[in-house]
Parts: structure tokens; sequence; C-alpha cells
């Protein structure tokens, strides 16, 4: 199993063009970076190309080094026999730079990007404009965009994109007017955010990130802290028994159930916490959800705590280090006061983790909640989804269109002082040390009744063994998603649950 898809660091737009700034006054020459990001873009065109049986090749080249690509990859291909026409938004002697001397090297069909027409083409190479597009398209290419991506959808052709769709924006993942719907996308030394944030994301199809020659150095001044989720990130901080281990040393985690009628959500946490690899699990009950979740639960153990005041009394015993709060918990004060239980500051280090109702019960009065994660003993998890995050963090959501998911994340890990987990097809993880990961991958197949709180439970299984925060929701979020790729179609939450095993084969390189 790769560890990555993709090199950890992601990158800014403003990371990447000094990462290309700083290569180029080390002595590489720029042109020298572009013909290498022909070469890469030419080597994927011609894979779609052979396994297509397609000869005809259309390249959309824009005014800046998108374009300089373009023509560097058109007129590889023409040399390889590939029937190649050049469409340009601007006359190659507006071009400066780089992007100019890679126009100078085409000796083929040019004609205006505009008039261009994509009968009988059976591939598009998109170098139209990458991930430095600053602003949202004009709207001759807006038309053109839009042109295409009708192409594509009545032909079933390919569209490769150059960097990043035309029309995406480069560090938000938001669509500036209109987008190019990629069938893949090569990208140069380093994802960037746009290139994992929603709804970019949707645009770039297969992403490929290539090694052009810029030098890994070039990040040692950056202090990069995002990073893509991916167990070359948390791996080595995975825990892992030991031969003369023992259950107490794998940690105690305590999940807080709801009343008798919500239990479900509480049970299921109870379960993946387990699976997690957890030493032991308790459920704090209700005493009228007693024997409900007793008869329910075998491996997991089943203790009365009525209110706050029961909860406090079953966390008074310090081995139950990480606390679990919130699914099926239900909205109202008695839920903020066992939060706040939760969050007391003790003489010893206990994690936890709050979710769905242990949320929403602080939607009318957000600062409490972040005084009582700010004074907690040890590292506390939130794990809101887009509704919970826009109750709880309003301010932070504000000018939603202009601020990316990372960005909002970090402003809510800033002001809650804890690490906030923010669920979605793009889930991000963000720390109040500045950190943050991106799910590369995603499954269809977690949107079903009981995902998010089986979720819950395997960050506080794996804090309970003394996982940092951060790289324990990173890692819980990966193991989530892998749990339920393996599994697949017709996937439920208990599923998830069961297919952890085949998760933790996969990571520590156990044959099944």
């Amino acid at each position: 199993m790769p560890l990555s898809p993709f090199p950890l660091e992601i990158l800014t737009t403003d990371q990447m063009a000094r990462a290309d700034r700083l290569t180029i006054e080390s002595g590489v020459p720029g042109i020298e970076l572009m013909e290498s990001a022909g070469v890469a873009l030419a080597r994927v065109t011609t894979r779609i190309l052979q396994r297509t049986s397609g000869r005809r090749v259309l390249a959309l080249c824009g005014p800046g080094n998108n374009g300089g690509d373009g023509y560097v990859a058109a007129r590889l291909l023409k040399a390889q026999r590939y029937k190649v026409k050049v469409a340009s938004l601007v006359p190659p002697d507006q071009l400066r730079g780089d992007a100019a001397r890679a126009a100078a090297g085409w000796a083929g069909t040019l004609l205006p990007a505009q008039e261009c027409d994509f009968d009988g083409v059976d591939l598009v190479i998109d170098a139209l404009f990458g991930t430095g597009l600053a602003r949202d398209l004009d709207l001759p290419a807006q038309t053109l965009v839009n042109r295409l991506n009708q192409w594509r959808r009545e032909t079933k052709q390919s569209v490769v994109s150059v960097d990043i769709p035309s029309g995406v924006d480069g560090t938000t993942g938001a669509i500036r007017g209109a987008a190019v719907e990629a069938d893949e996308t090569v990208t140069f030394f380093r994802v960037k955010t746009g290139h994992l944030l929603l709804p970019g994301r949707t645009r770039c199809g297969q992403l490929t990130c290539a090694h052009i020659g810029i030098r890994s150095t070039t990040l040692e001044s950056m202090q990069v802290k995002t990073f893509v989720n991916a167990p070359d990130l948390w791996l080595s901080a995975l825990p892992r028994p030991k031969v003369d281990g023992h259950k107490y040393t794998r940690g105690h985690a305590l999940v807080v159930s709801g009343g008798a009628s919500f239990t479900g959500a509480a049970r299921l946490s109870a379960s993946a916490a387990l699976r997690a690899g957890a030493g032991l699990v308790t459920l704090a009950s209700p005493s009228d959800a007693l024997l409900v979740n007793a008869s329910a639960l075998t491996s997991v153990m089943v203790r009365p705590a009525d209110g706050a005041g029961g909860l406090a009394a079953v966390l008074a015993d310090e081995r139950k280090n990480a606390v679990a709060i919130g699914p099926g918990l239900g909205v109202s004060e008695e839920s903020c006061r066992q939060v706040e239980v939760s969050l007391t500051p003790q003489a010893y280090r206990r994690a936890a983790v709050l979710d769905a109702d242990a949320l929403t019960s602080f939607e009318s009065d957000p600062f409490r909640l972040w005084r009582a994660t700010r004074a907690a003993p040890g590292p506390v998890v939130m794990t809101p989804h887009a509704g919970e995050f826009a109750r709880l963090f309003s301010e932070c959501n504000s000018d939603r269109a202009l601020r990316s998911k990372l960005d909002r994340a970090r402003d809510a890990a800033r002001v809650s002082g804890a690490i906030v987990l923010y669920k979605g097809p793009d889930t991000v993880v963000a720390a109040p040390d500045g950190r943050a990961s991106i799910q590369a991958t995603a499954s269809p197949w977690l949107a079903t009744a009981g995902s998010g709180d089986v979720l819950t439970g395997i960050v506080a299984g794996l804090l309970a063994q003394r996982m940092d925060g951060f790289l324990a929701a990173s890692c819980a979020v990966w193991m989530h998603t892998r749990a339920a790729e393996l599994f697949g179609p017709g996937l439920i939450a208990d599923d998830i649950i069961a297919t952890l095993p085949r998760v933790w084969r996969e990571l520590f390189g156990v044959a099944s």
C-alpha cells in the first residue's frame, strides 16, 4: 500500500511561486523547468491517447507560463506524430519570458482560442490558466470553458489540465466564474490547497504531481504547516501494542451515552474506540438506559452516570484518560454541564472528543464552550460537520465565498484552543498551533447514519493511547475513509467498525 499519493506538503499559490523563484535563483533556468513540465504533461497525455486510440490533440494555451507548458507539450506530442493544433487566448508576440520562448518553438497550426472548433478532436489540453489565477475569468474565457465542458460531456472525450483546471482558485478551491471539468490534472512539485478542497477537487479528475526539477530545499524557509492526510504524516506516531504491554497501558476511553431512546450513537462510538486500539472502553449511561446499553454490549463496560454529577463521579477515576461526548446526548443545558465536567482541569492529562450535541448545545453561547476547551487538561478534538460548524463558529464562517475551508478551520482552532476536525468530502483537521491536514480521498459510502459517531470513537480510541491530538484526529479520518473504501457499496456504520482490522493490517504490513 503506498503511504501517500503525493508528497506530504501542500502549498499555497504564493508558496509555489516562491519555490519556483528560489529554484531559478539557485541556477536552474526557468525554461528548463517549463520543458520538464511539458514532458510530464505529454507523458500523461500519451498514456490517455494510447488507451483510447486517439490521435488528434488540441492544446488551449493561455497568456502566462501555464500556456508555455501547453506549447511545450504540443511540440513534444507533434514530434511523436500525433495530430496537434494549438489555440491561444493571446497572439504569441504578446507572451513574455519563458512562455514566449516556448511559443517560439511551436511550428504547427495556431488558432485564436475563441474561434477554435472541438469537432474531430480526441483530447484537449487545458493550459489556459494555472494556480496563480486571482480573479474571475472574463466573459470570453468563461464562454470558451463552458464550450469545452459541453464538448467533453457530449463526446466523452478527455481533457487534461495543466497545473489546475482553468477557473479553479489554486488556494481556496473556489470556482472563478467557470472552471474546466478535467479528466486528469498534472501539477508540479507539490499539490496546492485548491486541488484538495471542494469544489475545485471535483474538477481535477485524476491528479498527478510531477517532479520537474524544483528543489525540495526551497521548502526549508517556508515553514509549511499544511499536509496531505496520509500515513506518512502520522504512521510513526501510531501506537503499536507491545508484547509486554497490557490493556491498561493502551488507555481507557469513556463514551457518554444519551437517554434510553438515543443510545445507538454512543454504542457505535464505544465499539469504534475499542477497534481503534483502546485497551478498555466504558460507556457512561443514564440509569434509564442502563439495561438497553448493557444488553447490547459485550466488550464495552457500562457504568451508571446520571447528569453532570454522575459523569463527574465516573471521571474521578484517572485511568479513564479519554472521553467522547456528544453522539445521541441531546441538546440541553444539562448537556452543556456534562461537557464542562468532561473538560474540567485535572491533575492528570485527559483528552476529549466533542461531537454532535456536545457542540450544538453551545450554539447560543460558543464562548462558554471555548472557555472550557481552553482550560481542558489535555487535547480536545471537535468534529463538526458543515451545519454544526456554521452554528458554532459563525464568525469564522463569514465571507465563506472568499475564504477557504482550510482558513475557516484554522480560525476555529485558534479561537477555541481545540483541534478542529471539519468533516466533509474534503475533511480538514486544524490544530491551534497552525498545523493542518486535508484528506486526499473520500468515499461516497460514508454518507450513512452513524458514520460520524464511528469517527468520534476512532479519535477517542487513538487519544486514549496518548497519541498526539492533531495526529490522532488526522489518522482517524484516514482510517475511517479507508475502511469505507475497502468495504464499498452497501456500507452501514457497523461495517466501518468491522473493517478496521483490515485497515490495521494494511498499516502495519500484516498479511490478510
